[in-house]
């Protein structure tokens, strides 16, 4: 299937011309050729003129600048490029393209001057691709890995997509899905070794480290044993036999990504062991390989009684591990998810990021909008983590506790769920690719403005041209608050179709075995998670536990999450919670609506095909908001008896 190359195509800068760019660097490697190919194709594409020998372009290394940090300077037709390491170097490289095409200007009149080192050590993808071929929660087509449990090797897409990636920073990729069974668990064997080598060959001078997600009971699939105890000797010789043997067919692996005691996987609770018993066991078996081990904190009880109101799933994680802080392994690092329950459109950021004082910790991100509109709806999503990353956790008091503080360092970082697929335009819909490109640049440097990203992304995919960029750009800063609008109200969730997670169904998982959500009933709504209910509120530092546990200072976005509220009470907008549902997804829906109409707007300025994808995705976004308008103000009607104040139409 053919493919686009999104941001970097090097849409021609107009009215621009210069000679040959000449390129001057002792420098030799895999990496630097790469960089050497970026700068011939990125000045042919933008002025057209290739790269010829010479001193106006040079590379070169400082090691005083951080391993995959860069200095770019600029001016008169004249750069300098400098990174800490080769793929310090191919950043600054992918910087200066940035900037050429962002700006708009002829080389000659081009400046720069510009330092940057990477915000986070650990900045990857985690692919949930099957070896059947399908992705789970995948809505951009078929795996680009796999199919019919074999690697596939299409070197032009993997190729392109590693640049991608490298582009905006990103340092790893698993490519397996985390819940690892069937033909996966054979991915660290000879099976598919001589797959693997071709895959690290490519991403390897990108910068980019692979990682395997792994079935912690492979001792038993396939070493025949009759267990996987972390604590057993014999497994743990099992395990450092095959480190050894993927290490010696695989060198440069990054290491091993694990899901454990969830959702039906096996792990340490089988026998009777903690969290750290399993990741050290793995850690102790990759140390002399240089392995790392990524352990996933999704780890809950599923069999919950919604009878119980004091079982809490979103009390899983802390309960879980923060008895275990200090005793993780250095090689070891625990990928938190940003909030305590599973990428809801609104949740309080997890407990556990600022609870952890001695362990290496990922924060983990969904960009695969799973239950943000599954790249059918536009949701931009970098506004919400921008919010992330400057929570304070209030649990460093002679220090900085925000989260993008303590996410830095070695061993720490920020992981994202992708959202790619063997789709033409790679994301499904055109615009979620902005948020595989704004990831990327967030983890890299976690300082940057959600509005800033967004613009850079549509020059360098749309070209300068000032009624795409600022009628998409509109869009994508309104398009999460919008999405929040007509979707789940003031912090509550999961109110989605089971299993495929699409479309309103208010009770969907309301008495399931995975958790209650919002219990809502005639005169109220809301989960109680203060000392009166669950009491999650008091995972938090004591400024913050004060805060959730009092309906007066709870933030109202959060306030449903917090706490069970009757419909009649009052918001500070003036507003009853019941008017505010009505409102909000009357709003949503209306919002949406204009989506569709401003993108109509924009078909004399877009490439025939690419409008068609945006008509189509815009139109069934307009369409599937007023399903969920409709839906969830008909439940609360019928819940309550009590109408909107505005007299719309409410179904009956």
């Amino acid at each position: 299937m053919a493919f686009t190359k999104c941001w970097l195509a090097y849409p021609e800068i107009r009215g621009c011309h210069c000679d040959a760019i000449s390129l001057h660097t002792e420098l030799t490697g895999e990496t630097i050729d790469r960089a050497k190919a970026e700068l011939a194709e990125g000045f042919k594409g933008l002025y057209g003129a290739a790269l010829t020998e010479g001193d106006d372009i040079t590379l070169a290394l400082d090691t005083t600048l951080d391993p995959e940090g860069y200095r770019l300077k600029a001016a008169d037709g004249h750069c300098t490029i400098e990174g800490g390491s080769e793929v310090g170097v191919l950043y600054g490289v992918f910087a200066l393209l940035r900037n050429l095409q962002t700006a708009g200007k002829a080389w000659a009149q081009f400046t720069a001057d510009e330092e940057k080192a990477p915000s986070n050590r650990l900045r990857m993808l985690n692919h949930w691709d099957n070896m059947d071929g399908s992705i789970e929660r995948g809505y951009s087509g078929d795996s680009f890995f796999f199919k019919d449990s074999k690697i596939l090797i299409d070197v032009p897409r993997l190729t392109a997509y590693a640049r991608m990636l490298a582009s905006v920073g990103i340092n790893g990729i698993t490519i397996n899905n985390v819940n690892v069974k069937d033909a996966a668990s054979w991915l660290i064997t000879d099976r598919y070794f001589g797959a693997l080598q071709e895959y690290l060959k490519i991403f390897t001078p990108y910068g980019v480290k692979l990682y395997l997600s792994i079935n912690f009971a492979a001792p038993m699939e396939l070493g025949g044993m009759d267990s996987a105890d972390p604590c057993d000797p014999a497994v743990a010789k099992w395990w450092a036999d095959k480190a050894q043997e993927v290490w010696a067919n695989l060198p440069g692996l990054g290491g091993f990504l694990v899901k454990a005691d969830s959702e039906g996987r096996p792990g340490p609770f089988t026998y009777g062991r903690n969290q750290a018993d399993g990741a050290n066991m793995l850690a102790d078996a990759v140390a002399p390989c240089g392995g790392h081990i990524v352990w996933r904190c999704f780890v809950y009880n599923c069999q919950q009684d919604w009878r119980n109101t004091k079982i809490d799933r979103a009390r899983a994680g802390y309960d879980y591990f923060m008895p275990l802080d200090g005793t993780f392994r250095d090689n070891v690092t625990l990928q938190i998810k940003n909030g305590p329950m599973d990428f809801q459109v609104r949740e309080p950021v997890s407990p556990l990021i600022g609870g952890l004082q001695h362990t290496h910790i990922a924060v983990e991100f969904q960009i695969a909008q799973e239950y943000t509109g599954q790249q059918r709806h536009v949701c931009y999503l970098m506004p919400w983590f921008r919010q992330i990353l400057d929570f304070d956790m209030h649990t460093r008091p002679n220090g900085d506790a925000h989260v993008r503080a303590l996410i830095q360092g070695a061993g720490n970082g920020m992981v994202a769920v992708t959202n790619t697929g063997n789709d033409e335009n790679w994301t499904g819909h055109d615009l979620a690719a902005a948020n595989l490109y704004g990831f990327g640049r967030l983890s890299y440097d976690t300082t940057l403005d959600p509005a800033v990203i967004a613009g850079e992304w549509l020059r360098l995919t749309f070209g300068n041209n000032e009624p795409v960029e600022k009628t998409l750009h509109r869009i994508l800063m309104q398009s999460w608050p919008t999405y929040e609008k007509y979707n789940a109200p003031l912090g509550v969730g999961w109110m989605v179709n089971p299993n495929y997670h699409y479309g309103p169904n208010v009770d969907g998982y309301e008495y399931s075995r995975w958790g209650c959500y919002h219990r809502a009933s005639f005169d109220g709504i809301g989960i109680d998670r203060s000392p009166t209910g669950s009491d999650y509120c008091h995972q938090y530092a004591p400024e913050l536990a004060e805060m959730y546990a009092n309906v007066e200072t709870c933030p109202e976005e959060l306030l449903l999450f917090f706490h069970h509220m009757p419909y009649n009470y009052v918001l500070k907008s003036g507003k009853t919670i019941l008017q505010h549902i009505y409102d909000t997804h009357f709003e949503g829906a209306e919002d949406a609506a204009r989506f569709y109409d401003e993108v109509v707007t924009l078909k004399p300025y877009l490439d025939p095909a690419v409008y068609a994808r945006l008509e189509a995705r815009f139109a069934h976004q307009k369409e599937h908001a007023c399903e969920w308008r409709d839906v969830i103000n008909t439940y609360f009607y019928r819940k309550t008896g009590i109408g909107d104040a505005h007299g719309r139409k409410i179904y009956e």
